[in-house]
């Protein structure tokens, strides 16, 4: 599944619906922030962290499969193998994911 909606109602509930734009709209700005720098120049010192942040914010949002290849790289990143890691395949996956859920939401 690419998209948790029941997550993404569940946050809306939590953070409440006058507050959710402004959640979803930081959740954006952060990780386009690190897609673009990873999309750029990765650092294989900083990917571990960069993916672990990326994993957390995307299953906070309900990014389900980008959060779910943020965490195989990340654990690729940590156990000495970053040069396994399938950055393309991460990216597309967000922009992907991105687009869907901008789509859904309006």
């Amino acid at each position: 599944m690419m998209i948790d909606w029941d997550r993404i109602a569940q946050l809306r509930d939590e953070v409440g619906p006058e507050v959710f734009p402004e959640v979803v709209e930081l959740f954006l700005e952060e990780v386009d922030e690190v897609t673009r720098r990873l999309g750029k120049a990765p650092d294989c010192d900083t990917l571990a962290s960069d993916l672990h942040f990326l994993k957390g914010s995307a299953l906070n949002l309900g990014f389900a499969r980008f959060g779910a290849l943020c965490g195989e790289g990340e654990r690729l990143a940590t156990s000495g193998r970053p040069a396994a890691v399938s950055l393309g395949e991460i990216l597309e996956c967000y922009r992907t994911s991105r687009q869907v859920f901008v789509d859904a939401l309006g």
